[in-house]
């Protein structure tokens, strides 16, 4: 029996992405150990990546999304072969959704349509304003409609793409825990005073702001305290207590791994409630305690048996002073928080559902 060929078009090279590397990259190897012949084509190269999200370099910019595009059109006549054309968020970062419309009307190929944030609202990154107008967020609900199938990360996400399509599949970002999430891997390291943590990218860097005046209170409280902030650019929270760790894909469990307590604010706002509760899931695969705001699908993941969900700034400081306090609770927090996400949101218990999107 022949196997499946599924091309997986994606914005940026292998590895880098968050969004990438949980929702479909960590399951090559077993689609391939199914039957499914895996090819991958990124949007951007390594190198157009890296310059992206740095300010100015225009020109660098417009060579890597010129080499983006011709790439894509002379992929487009490499479909033939392919039994689903796998796209994570869009074919391309900007310009209408010509490559989509093409895949789906002229070479009738059956689209698996991914995204797992509210992409169809404007949120581009400060360093990019220049080109939110070409962003061109009004063609999502129509790569919905001409998609076989609609891959979303939340009930939020799938109620928007249910408007287009009928073929909406509940899939959830998912924390592979027994290879890299799992703390039994990795040595233990002593540590000295407790560490608050979070991880995330620039672009949600702003949402720990609101929680400055916490964070003050803290330091004054705890002197031996840390807030560990692991991203790609430091915050710019002046304070103390913060310890800024550059994200690095080879020791991010084992600097996850030194925190006590995790944090994941957001604001209650639309596109916020398009988030997945990723920074969640980690802190709770690695058996930390997570303090989150009741935005989205923050509330289905983290329950008074694993965190707190907190909406005032002194709901925020009576949870972290409880958590900084009872180092018992902490442990046993954690503990309910590794098994709720092994059960629910693991790469093992969400197999079939992700193997299903292409039957």
């Amino acid at each position: 029996m022949p196997s499946v060929e599924i091309i997986f078009f994606c914005p940026y090279p292998l590895g880098v992405a968050p969004s990438q590397r949980f929702r479909f990259e960590q399951y090559f190897e077993i689609l391939r150990a199914s039957g499914f012949q895996v090819t991958v084509a990124p949007f951007l190269s390594f190198s157009g990546w890296q310059v992206l999200y740095q300010p100015g370099n225009y020109f660098k910019k417009l060579l890597a999304l010129s080499r983006g595009f011709c790439l894509r059109w002379w992929q487009l006549f490499t479909l033939s072969g392919y039994h689903y054309v796998f796209i994570h968020r869009e074919a391309a970062p900007v310009g209408p959704p010509v490559f989509e419309w093409i895949i789906s009307k002229l070479f009738r190929k059956k689209i698996i349509y991914d995204f797992d944030d509210a992409i169809w609202l404007p949120n581009t990154s400060h360093v990019n304003q220049a080109a939110a107008f070409l962003k061109g967020h009004g063609k999502v609900k129509h790569i919905c409609r001409w998609s076989y199938k609609v891959s979303v990360g939340n009930e939020y996400l799938g109620n928007f793409a249910a408007k287009w399509n009928k073929q909406v599949v509940y899939n959830p970002t998912t924390i592979d825990t027994e290879t890299l999430h799992n703390p039994a891997l990795y040595p233990q390291k002593k540590k000295t005073g407790l560490c608050i943590g979070w991880t995330g990218s620039h672009s949600t860097l702003k949402y720990l702001d609101e929680l400055k005046p916490v964070f003050q209170k803290l330091q004054e409280e705890f002197p031996n305290l840390t807030l560990r902030i692991i991203a790609d650019k430091p915050p710019a929270l002046d304070l103390k207590l913060v310890e800024f760790v550059a994200w690095n894909k080879d020791t991010e469990i084992a600097d996850l791994l030194q925190i006590d307590i995790g944090i994941m604010p957001l604001t209650d706002d639309a596109w916020a409630k398009g988030k997945c509760g990723f920074k969640a899931l980690q802190y709770l695969a690695l058996g930390i305690p997570a303090v989150v705001s009741p935005v989205g699908v923050n509330t289905s993941i983290v329950t008074q048996d694993n965190g707190f969900v907190c909406s005032t700034s002194e709901e925020w400081l009576t949870a972290l002073r409880k958590l900084i306090n009872d180092s018992a609770l902490r442990k046993t927090l954690g503990t309910n928080g590794r098994l709720f996400v092994e059960h629910h949101y693991s790469v093992r218990s969400n197999t079939a559902t992700f193997l299903g999107l292409f039957r």
